[in-house]
Order: C-alpha cells, then structure tokens, then sequence
C-alpha cells in the first residue's frame, strides 16, 4: 500500500493535476504526518510555575519564558502548569488604589519602584498601567485552576491575558467582569457560574498551594520535569539551560 507520502511525490510529478484538490488534499496529510512524527520525537518538558497575578516580575518571567520556549519548539514539547502563590493573602478582596496600597505598604519606596518597573515593561513592547485597583489575587486563582481543568492548552494564555489586563490596561484583579471576560477571550466557557460559588475551586486552590508553594519565599518560581528548579524574572538564555539540563 503507498504512504501519503509516496502518493504526494507522485501526484507532483504530474502537472495537470499539480494543484487539485486531490493533490492538496494529499500534500496537508503529508505534511501532518511529518509534524506529528517531528513532535513525537522531541523531548518533553514540563514546567510548574508558582506565580501571583499581581506579581509583575510574574509576569516578566512569562515573558522571557515565552521566548525561551519559541526559540526551543523545534526541540522540546512544552506543558505549562500555573500554580497559586499570595504575595499578601490579606490584600483587601474590595478593591483599593494601587497607588495608596503600595505607599502604605512600601512609603515612599514605592515610587522609584513603579518607575524601575516602568522601564522593564517598555523594554518588553508594554506600558506599566500605575492607575487601577488591586485587591486579592484569589478569584484570578480559581479562574486559573477552572482553565486548567477545562483546557489545559489554554491556561497559559488565559494567564496572559490577566497580566495584560491587570498591569497595561488598569483591570482590576478581583473584578468577575474582568475575569469572566478574560475567560471568554481565550475560549473558556462557565467561568461567570464556577466564580459565582466562592467555594468553587477553593479546596484545590488550597491544595495546590501547599503542595506546589509551601516553602517558597518569592515568586515567579519554576520547577522543570521535576528536578531543576528556578526563581526570579531569569533571561531566556538561562530557561533555555534549564530545559537542557531538565531533559538530560
């Protein structure tokens, strides 16, 4: 019996049906086949990442870890799992000025550390939105883990998108709006009915957090395979030595 393959190198080799759809048909399964069997042979890499939804070095670390992976796709099969940290589990659930929480919080400090982080974000193509409320990070937690469990594949854009909305766009963390928004954005239907319940997802919040961020001081934070491990916003060069070092 001919492979796709086969029968796509002979197809071409006859002009008058070189664009048919027959031969389409044929060159897309051909090409399937051949990015399935590339993935196949690629190593996986599995990551775990403890992280804040207010923390914008968090986010930075995404970032850079993006880039780290595209600059590896060709080698390695990815999975992302977000796990929940709290930077302050007694951020107010009402919402608060951002500016007026960090002055409490840091005095004056907070100033220079708006501006630091200004800079960073306008390295990465992005504006450090100072305006806005912040609160707590849980609800945006639930809605992690919800996405998690519904797709997978998605809950590491869903994550993206709560970063844009929360630090460029002035979102607040805690808004339902906001997150159900959010959700719908990346495709993730049930979100406003699953939030509706405060005690949806709570346990495994609880239970992720013990288990994936007990004895961790600062986030971002990555556990990669299982055995190496990272902590801060690190470069892509340094992912990329990890993902080396994790699949050995």
């Amino acid at each position: 019996m001919l492979q796709i393959n086969q029968i796509h190198k002979f197809l071409s080799t006859c002009p008058k049906i070189l664009e048919s759809p027959i031969l389409r048909f044929f060159r897309e399964k051909s090409l399937m086949a051949e990015s399935a069997s590339n993935t196949g042979s690629r190593k996986l890499i599995q990551i775990d990442v403890s992280s804040d939804s207010v923390c914008p070095w968090c986010f930075v670390g995404k970032k850079n870890l993006d880039k780290a992976i595209d600059a590896s796709k060709d080698q390695y099969n990815f999975e992302i799992r977000w796990r929940p940290f709290f930077l302050d589990p007694s951020a107010p659930k009402d919402g608060v000025s951002k500016k007026e929480f960090y002055r409490q919080k840091y005095g004056n400090r907070y100033e220079g550390m708006f501006a630091r982080m200004s800079e960073i974000f306008k390295g990465l193509g992005l504006e450090f939105d100072t305006a806005g409320l912040t609160g707590n990070s849980l609800d945006s937690h639930r809605l992690i883990h919800y996405t998690g469990k519904q797709a997978p594949e998605k809950q590491h854009k869903l994550v993206e998108e709560l970063f844009i909305g929360y630090f460029t766009q002035g979102k607040f963390i805690g808004d339902r709006e906001f997150l159900v928004e959010t959700a719908k954005k990346v495709g993730i239907e049930g979100a406003e009915e699953f939030l509706s319940d405060p005690n949806n997802g709570l346990t495994e919040v609880k239970e992720e957090l013990a288990k994936y961020s007990k004895n961790i001081t600062g986030v971002p934070n990555y556990t990669i395979n299982g055995k190496v491990k990272l902590s801060g916003a690190q470069p892509p060069e340094t992912f990329q030595s990890a993902f080396k070092a994790a699949s050995a």
